[in-house]
């Protein structure tokens, strides 16, 4: 009886529908309805999927070993150019300060060698009054006249080596070709061969540099 009134039932439902009830019946299952229905709600909600998101490929290790190898060397290379600019900067630096140096210490030399020469006429005259003013025949004004220029020349000496201005003094010592300039050669008396004997001019040095070479004359051995 049960059996009778379903099919009953299911042969009354197309008619329904084709009657314009607005309502579809789909034959079949309510869950397999249910899944179908499910399926396509999150189809369109999910939408597809977006190219720009989709997942890169990962570079094989071959090619990521090659790149990092080359950015190593890239960063070696910079190093080392980096190094040597720091060097040469500092090279720079160094030759400009002791040019600075330089020029402080030696800017006074073409001044010094005037003065040099006034300090030659100094002690010349001062030795010439000297020789004139003899102990039997004494002369108060020319002996007075020798303490002035012997203390004027004392205090030149002094102003000279507060500045770095020093005289040579090469007698008996060996002949040097960068201190000292040969004007004659004199028998070797009771010294070595290759010894100042004779100074005629002073040399000077500033701050250890020869501004002027000593005029010498030096001792040779007597040829018979």
């Amino acid at each position: 009886m049960a059996a009778r009134s379903l099919r009953h039932i299911g042969a009354l439902l197309p008619a329904a529908g084709k009657a314009g009830s607005g309502s579809l019946y789909f034959r079949g299952s309510p869950r397999a309805f249910s899944t179908a229905a499910q399926q396509r709600s999150t189809g369109d909600e999910c939408g597809p999927e977006d190219p720009s998101e989709e997942p890169k490929h990962p570079l094989p290790d071959c090619a990521l070993e090659h790149k990092a190898s080359k950015l190593e060397e890239q960063v070696r290379d910079l190093t080392e150019r980096y190094r040597k600019a720091l060097a040469d900067s500092e090279n720079v630096r160094r030759r400009t300060q002791k040019f600075v140096e330089d020029a402080k210490l030696f800017g006074i030399q073409s001044f010094c060698r005037d003065l040099v020469e006034v300090a030659d006429i100094l002690e010349k005259t001062a030795e010439s009054a000297a020789g004139h003013a003899e102990p039997s025949d004494p002369n108060p004004t020319l002996k007075k006249i020798y303490e002035g220029l012997s203390l004027i020349e004392a205090k030149l000496q002094s102003v000279f080596a507060k500045h770095g201005l020093q005289k040579m003094n090469p007698l008996g010592g060996r002949y040097d070709p960068y201190d000292h300039e040969i004007v004659c050669h004199v028998p070797a008396e009771g010294v070595q061969p290759g010894t100042v004997a004779l100074v005629t001019q002073d040399g000077y040095k500033l701050h250890g540099r020869t501004i002027r070479h000593a005029l010498v004359g030096v001792a040779v051995e007597a040829q018979e």
